[in-house]
């Protein structure tokens, strides 16, 4: 097979990618294997560290950080998409007013760090930790999901704007019925990532004492009465941090599918052209007969 992107590797490219391959992934084992090494080295699979989190209590605060967590982001995601679709439509807007204070706030906020807006929130408005953690999520998360949006309608080709205009649809027809669906294929990897960056970026809650996840771990490891506690708190905590990303980016990859499978944007088959009309109201051509002599 040959490619405009780059060179076929020949038999000596791929044997010394095979190499390659074969390298990393013994390098990948024996960081793996050395990571191991110094975990059973401290004892950090005993029971007695581990027998703590047998009990119902611990289970108890674990859960609920999780369900606060998930609280946070759920507000979070639906404020950030709804932010960044009214500043998106802002920066598209044909009213130079509009989209001139439209780019202020976005490229603002886009430029601040969450941290620090969470904490502005937080002691200067005086707003409860659940409030000033998903009103920083959203400032931040959402002027970012405004620049996609924008993009990703920016990147549909100008003629599909062009053809809609011409048969006379309205500019919020020509944005919701044209634009719109069309870009949603390509903004899509960027919306999950960025609402993966929004469910990581739910932990800075601990630091204005929201009750979430991290703090919740962060709790229970100060409450350990052996050394290194954190460990076996983090070996519980990154797993189901990591599965929430990943659940996230297989609905990405389902929502994908779903859309190549509706019937709405599937292929439509044509038939093969016919002799016929060459014009309306034009005369139509007989078909010839195999029967005719020349």
């Amino acid at each position: 097979m040959t490619t405009a992107l780059y060179d076929v590797p020949g038999p000596r490219a791929r044997q010394r990618h095979r190499l390659y391959g074969i390298a990393s992934t013994v390098v990948i084992l024996a960081v793996l294997g050395w990571i191991l090494y110094l975990l059973f080295a401290t004892g950090q699979f005993t029971a007695a560290k581990w027998t703590p989190f047998t009990y119902k209590g611990i289970q108890e605060l674990l859960l609920i950080g999780l369900g606060n967590t998930l609280r946070a982001f759920g507000f979070a995601a639906v404020l950030s998409l709804a932010f960044g679709a009214v500043f998106a439509t802002g920066r598209l807007s044909a009213h130079r007013v509009v989209r001139w204070v439209s780019t202020l706030v976005v490229e603002f906020f886009r430029a601040m760090p969450v941290l620090v807006m969470i904490f502005f929130i937080y002691v200067a408005l005086r707003a409860e930790p659940l409030v000033a953690l998903v009103a920083g999520l959203t400032l931040y998360n959402g002027s970012v999901l405004a620049e996609v949006f924008r993009s990703g309608i920016n990147s549909v080709d100008p003629g599909q704007r062009e053809a809609a205009y011409a048969l006379g649809m309205r500019k919020t027809q020509v944005m919701t019925q044209v634009l719109a669906p069309q870009a949603v294929r390509a903004m899509l990897p960027a919306i999950i990532s960025q609402l993966v960056v929004a469910l990581k970026d739910t932990s800075l809650g601990y630091l204005i004492t929201y009750e979430e996840f991290l703090h919740a771990g962060k709790l229970i490891a100060s409450n350990l009465d052996y050394g290194l506690p954190f460990i076996p708190v983090v070996m519980i905590i990154s797993p189901i941090y990591i599965g929430m990303c990943m659940l996230l980016s297989w609905l990405a990859n389902w929502v994908a599918k779903r859309q190549r499978r509706n019937p709405k944007v599937e292929a439509v088959e044509v038939a093969a052209p016919e002799p016929g009309t060459l014009l309306p109201g034009g005369p139509a051509r007989r078909r010839p007969d195999p029967n005719d002599r020349p």
